[in-house]
């Protein structure tokens, strides 16, 4: 790039940043630049900035160290590529109203300027876009790994009660796995009563509640009863505003309750005994 041009844009680089938050805020559906700590924004902006100056010379390249140390953290900020990609589009629109305005652009070296921009911009966003996608990837991966930790196995905690508890949101892909889980282990423990946990469910709407009854729907065609335990009052409350039937399976508040009743239907109860 021309000399002229790369000593503007650095010596000018705080008014680039600017500017350049400013477009951001503009962009339809935005919320980094509106939510997130001005200081937060301040270092993010400027680390973007330098990423973008980073092979601004023709001899000099992208430092690949903070290109993945970059898209790690905006692929964690929820920075969609579609995002990405107009931040790039308004760094590139600022840095020329810049050079415009400071008068370094004009009608001689227009043409120029946008061959030498496309040499500067087009490898860098190949760059950046590679290595968010690649770093995406690694984030749905490890977010399917946690999934599946997520998914807890059949517990058993008697001979014929085993307990399922359930712990963040519930989704179809995890369904399927609590499913499978549930089923397999039901199977293998020969359990005869099934206790579905909810306490550390959040939301309990109508496609968590239609999974719930799948799921009870299946340990019983394989010959066991089930239970769903762990409903405190706001989910009892969504539950019946939602008109959901859970009329074909036992519910308790507690798990300490279904305990007590699955005992009871395997002819089993806690008795205390008295010490010598």
């Amino acid at each position: 790039m021309n000399k002229l041009m790369v000593e503007s844009i650095n010596q000018n680089m705080d008014e680039i940043i600017e500017c350049w938050i400013e477009q951001m805020k503009e962009e339809k559906g935005e919320r980094f630049f509106h939510f997130m700590p001005d200081h937060l924004v301040e270092k993010t902006s400027r680390e973007f900035a330098e990423l973008m100056t980073s092979n601004i010379m023709e001899t000099s390249s992208i430092d690949s160290d903070k290109l993945n140390d970059f898209t790690e953290k905006i692929v964690r900020f929820g920075w969609s590529i579609k995002f990405v990609n107009k931040a790039i589009d308004n760094f590139s629109f600022v840095v020329f109203e810049l050079l415009e305005k400071k008068g370094i652009l004009n009608d001689s070296n227009l043409r120029q300027f946008v061959e030498t921009i496309t040499r500067w911009i087009s490898p860098l966003r190949e760059s950046i876009i590679d290595a968010y996608s690649t770093e995406w990837e690694r984030t749905v991966s490890l977010q399917k790994i946690a999934l599946q930790e997520l998914s807890a196995s059949l517990i058993p905690v008697f001979d014929k009660i085993s307990v399922m508890p359930l712990v963040g949101t519930i989704d179809t892909e995890r369904a399927k796995l609590i499913m499978e889980n549930l089923l397999e282990g039901v199977v293998s423990q020969r359990a005869e009563v099934v206790l579905l946990d909810i306490t550390g469910v959040p939301v309990v709407d109508t496609m968590v509640a239609h999974h719930i009854i799948q799921a009870a729907d299946a340990v019983r065609l394989v010959g066991a009863k089930c239970m769903l335990v762990g409903i405190r009052p706001e989910i009892a409350q969504t539950i019946v505003a939602l008109g959901i039937n859970l009329h074909d399976f036992t519910t308790k508040s507690t798990l300490q309750k279904g305990m007590q009743a699955a005992l009871a239907m395997t002819n089993r109860e806690i008795v205390e005994v008295e010490g010598k």
